[in-house]
């Protein structure tokens, strides 16, 4: 295919933008998902094994809630394994090559999600949309008068051994959309090229991401938001060391726009980011896990991000109340689709995508903002949240706490996490609290401890979190207790469990202490 010259494609991105801009007048997802579903078990009734659960062509909704019970990752691991051995037709119609490692942020062990080709055009389209969306709410498409520089993982896919004499890779998932850009993406618009893309190594790659735009026309800069302040913060003391301090990466870059932010709630960052990057850069948040791209920014980032619902994927959502990961296979009629959700409700995810996963439980909890445009909020994970005395507090709401609690004094969050903590089990009542373990960064106004932080975060989480407040005013929960810790502490744990390079993730909370001790037993504390 010949390269698209940069006059056509701006002329291109005008004309995208504008058809985004009557998508999403479109309101109601449920023609788009009947469609999604409909292409999804036809391909689906192809695979050995949904076939055998009597997933056909031009089955009802009913039909397919009723026969295939909802899965978890070690329900399709056994036949993910034949798939990376050769075997064709298991899942999905075909054979798969290409598998995408998850960031193993809720147990630590990696998944691998087959990557078919179907799949790789849903994560191409959904991707292009989710910028698109940006264009029309600021109805401008210049982001596409020069470089989009992602900060992502290494394009460098890895043979699986395992699977010899087929051949089979694994990767992370930025690397692979990287690896399958349009080839207009790549010459017009994709940073930092294949070359640095390739690097392994996160410091290293950092370093030469820096040299190679620290000239470029960078008019969109992506990733998750703690990686972006690292290289922004190393693009701008390279300038200075060259005697030309820049008040913002715009004195760099000056015609940056947009900020786009993946991964982790962007609060805790948001005020050192907008120092670096300039006041003036839009910041456009998208949800993308391993399994599907799911939602992105099409309004301000207060009305929620809008699901993408016509890029191939089907969506259902079962209510947390009826969360039970024991009964996970009689909960299938508990699930809703995508047209039948409900405002202020917490659900977790189930997806039916193109990597041949049907009512696959993503681990992933949102709440839905708004109905029609469907518009969520993402809330965390089903194995990371506190819930050990019944108070139902997610890694969305312990985040918002701490965040309003520094804004309010001039904090900055460096690295948190919170575990239960019982105090007593007497009379067969179980009474805890919770522990936050709190890393701050130096040099703020009013001196932070722990005494000073503990009553505002429990004012926070009780006007947040109704269940919370339950707890308190019983006195089953009491009132939190709060570690802060010396700087590095969370870097040394990250290293020490191979989180700390690319796009792994911090767990913010657990319902257990398995990382919570493991901080006591080997860092030091500052005096509270």
């Amino acid at each position: 295919m010949p390269a698209v010259p940069r006059s056509i494609l701006k002329l291109g991105a005008r004309l995208l933008s504008a058809r985004a801009a009557r998508r999403l007048r479109t309101a109601d997802p449920a023609p788009a998902q009947k469609e999604a579903f409909h292409t999804l078990t036809g391909k689906l009734s192809k695979g050995y094994i949904w076939s055998r659960l009597g997933v056909e062509p031009g089955m009802t909704y009913e039909a397919f809630r009723t026969r295939v019970p909802l899965q978890t990752y070690d329900d399709l691991k056994p036949h993910i394994e034949r798939m990376r051995t050769g075997s064709t037709d298991v899942l999905w119609p075909g054979t798969c090559h290409i598998y995408c490692s998850t960031s193993g942020t809720e147990t630590g062990v990696r998944r691998q999600i087959p990557m078919t080709e179907a799949m790789i055009d849903h994560f191409r389209q959904a991707g292009l949309d989710s910028v698109l969306w940006y264009t029309a709410r600021v109805r401008s498409s210049s982001i596409f008068n020069g470089r989009h520089l992602l900060l992502a993982g290494s394009t460098a896919l890895n043979p699986i051994k395992e699977s010899e004499p087929f051949e089979a890779y694994e990767g992370d998932l930025s690397g692979i959309s990287a690896l399958n850009l349009p080839r207009w993406a790549e010459k017009h618009l994709y940073e930092p090229g294949s070359e640095i893309a390739q690097i392994p190594k996160w410091n290293e790659k950092i370093e030469a991401i820096a040299r190679r735009t620290e000239k470029a026309n960078i008019t969109l800069f992506g990733g998750m938001p703690d990686k972006a302040l690292e290289l922004a913060g190393m693009i701008r003391a390279r300038a200075a060391a060259k005697g030309k301090p820049p008040r913002s990466l715009r004195d760099i870059w000056p015609n940056l726009e947009c900020f786009v932010h993946w991964g982790i709630p962007v609060d805790p960052f948001q005020e050192d980011l907008r120092t670096l990057l300039g006041a003036s850069v839009h910041f456009h948040e998208v949800y993308s896990s391993t399994e599907a791209f799911v939602a992105a920014q099409d309004a301000t980032a207060q009305e929620g991000l809008r699901v993408i619902a016509d890029a191939g994927v089907f969506y259902e959502f079962l209510p947390i109340a009826d969360y039970d990961p024991s009964r996970l296979k009689q909960l299938g009629k508990k699930t809703v689709p995508l047209s039948e959700v409900a405002t202020g409700v917490d659900y977790a995810t189930v997806l039916t995508t193109p990597s041949g996963f049907a009512r696959y439980v993503s681990g992933d909890v949102v709440r839905f903002v708004s109905t029609k445009p469907a518009r969520l909020l993402c809330m965390g994970r089903t194995g990371l949240r506190l819930d050990s005395f019944g108070e139902q507090v997610c890694e969305r709401e312990l985040t918002e706490a701490l965040s309003i609690l520094c804004r309010r004094n001039g904090w900055t969050i460096v690295n948190f996490h919170v575990a239960p903590l019982t105090t007593d089990g007497s009379l067969g009542r179980v009474r805890g609290r919770h522990e936050w373990w709190v890393e701050l960064k130096a040099g703020t106004t009013i001196t932070p401890t722990g005494p000073i932080m503990a009553p505002e975060l429990d004012a926070e989480l009780v006007r947040l979190n109704p269940a919370y407040r339950s707890k308190r005013e019983s006195g089953v929960l009491e009132a939190p207790f709060v570690r802060l810790v010396m700087p590095g502490v969370f870097e040394q744990w990250s290293r020490f469990h191979g989180r700390w390079e690319g796009q792994s993730k911090m767990p913010r909370c657990r319902s257990d202490r398995s990382i919570a001790d493991e901080l006591g037993g080997a860092l030091q504390f500052a005096k509270d």
